[in-house]
């Protein structure tokens, strides 16, 4: 009896000690629940709005004068038609989109002097030469309303001296190698042109 008294506590024990191992290991699988994730969501969610905010403006910023630069052939066909030159016509189709360089005087890059006296002798047979500032004597002052085609337009866009000149094309509108656009057509009313617009003039 009394060995079966032992046997049954040593049962009891064991028993216990089964129960206790169970639940020690239950606590520890639960361990890993308890740890979440770090909080990325929030950082990803707050940096996404920045990338397209810095994408949006790069493509604001650059979009006029690719614009400008990438004129379709028909546009500047329809710009040019208006022209009743032909002769100047064709001549500014050529030459439009050619690349400011100064000093240059061919298609690798033309500055306004050059190109006003490439095109009044390619198409009015006549020379001129020097800078726009040297030119603008060689004229007689025109007044803006009785402008023609043909004539000189000077503009003083550096201090008080001319330092741009290109040729009107009728409608308000000059054909002129700008700077940063190279060959294009302009309006006169262009804020920008209106400010610096010096004469109108008739190469004497």
């Amino acid at each position: 009896m009394y060995r079966l008294f032992l046997s049954m506590r040593y049962l009891r024990v064991q028993f216990f000690c089964f129960i206790l191992l169970v639940f020690a290991a239950s606590c520890r699988s639960k361990k890993p629940v308890v740890v979440t994730a770090p909080v990325k969501q929030k950082t990803e969610t707050t940096e996404k709005p920045a990338t397209k905010a810095t994408t949006a403006t790069g493509k604001k910023e650059n979009t006029s004068e690719e614009m400008e630069l990438k004129k379709p052939a028909e546009e500047i066909k329809a710009e040019t038609n208006n022209i009743s030159d032909k002769t100047l016509a064709n001549f500014i189709r050529d030459w439009y989109g050619v690349t400011y360089r100064y000093g240059g005087s061919d298609k690798h890059g033309i500055d306004c002097s050059h190109f006003a006296a490439r095109l009044y002798a390619d198409v009015y047979k006549k020379t001129i030469s020097g800078a726009a500032n040297t030119i603008e004597p060689l004229t007689t002052l025109v007044k803006t309303e009785d402008m023609q085609v043909g004539d000189l337009v000077f503009f003083k866009i550096q201090q008080n001296k001319v330092s741009h000149v290109g040729v009107y094309i009728g409608n308000n509108k000059f054909a002129h190698a700008s700077t940063k656009l190279g060959v294009i057509i302009s309006d006169l009313n262009e804020a920008y042109y209106k400010k610096y617009f010096y004469k109108a003039g008739k190469i004497k």
